[in-house]
């Protein structure tokens, strides 16, 4: 059995018979006295007793199988209630903005965008975070953090309305693309940081988030957002 030496003045490694084992010897190199080391002298890593089996759970029994991780499914009771709720939504903000609840009153058109953001985050939330995901959001957590992110979303809202208008030209569709990637950029950076999504994910859901906002800014009577006026403050 060969023992692993290594010489202390040129650092060279090499490996002598067990037989030296004990004696001391010029290094071939530097020549160098070297003491070669006992068997019992070597350095051994020894494995945990805890995992010298396989590894043992809090209760001290083998793990001898893979530990099953929660899973998230999307179920068609849930699909089915989120899409009966937006229709809700939907039919309740026709009736509104049939009265005229929200024209011209930034404040209730605020209200109402904070009363239905929360909501449009956490289903969008729910699409995304499928079986494959090891840890998503559950209950307060997810609830809090999905208000921050829609909080966020209303402030990218309110900030197109008084400061990206101003740069839209009606004739001018080209100037859509200059106004609105800094938006859905910030969008996407505020689910990511918020939701702890990726970042194409979180594109994915503020771009969602728009599309349903936008379909009930013209149910509420404020027309469509390419017919946006500037003297409106929220959608």
């Amino acid at each position: 059995m060969a023992i692993l030496v290594v010489c202390p003045g040129c650092r060279r490694r090499f490996s002598v018979s067990d037989q030296f084992a004990g004696k001391s010897g010029p290094c071939p190199s530097c020549k160098a006295i070297i003491k070669v080391p006992l068997p019992t002298e070597e350095v051994k890593v020894h494995v945990p007793e805890s995992f010298a089996s396989g590894g043992r759970t809090v209760s001290g029994k083998l793990a001898t199988k893979p530990i099953a991780r929660t899973e998230t499914r999307l179920r068609p009771g849930f699909l089915l209630g989120v899409a009966g709720a937006g229709l809700v939504v939907l039919a309740v903000t026709w009736v509104l903005g049939r009265t005229g609840v929200f024209q011209d009153r930034p404040l209730a058109q605020l209200v109402g965008l904070l009363l239905v953001s929360p909501p449009l985050v956490i289903a969008g939330y729910s699409f995304l975070r499928h079986a494959d995901d090891l840890a998503p959001l559950r209950g307060m957590r997810l609830y809090w953090r999905a208000a921050i992110c829609a909080a966020a979303f209303t402030g990218l809202w309110w900030a197109f309305e008084a400061f990206g208008t101003r740069f839209l030209d009606a004739e001018q569709f080209w100037t859509w693309f200059l106004v609105t990637p800094p938006f859905l950029v910030v969008g996407a950076l505020v689910a990511f940081g918020a939701l702890d999504l990726e970042f194409g994910n979180g594109f994915f859901l503020y771009c969602f988030y728009l599309l349903l906002t936008i379909v009930l800014r013209a149910a509420a009577g404020l027309g469509w957002i390419w017919q946006v006026a500037q003297s409106s403050q929220f959608p």
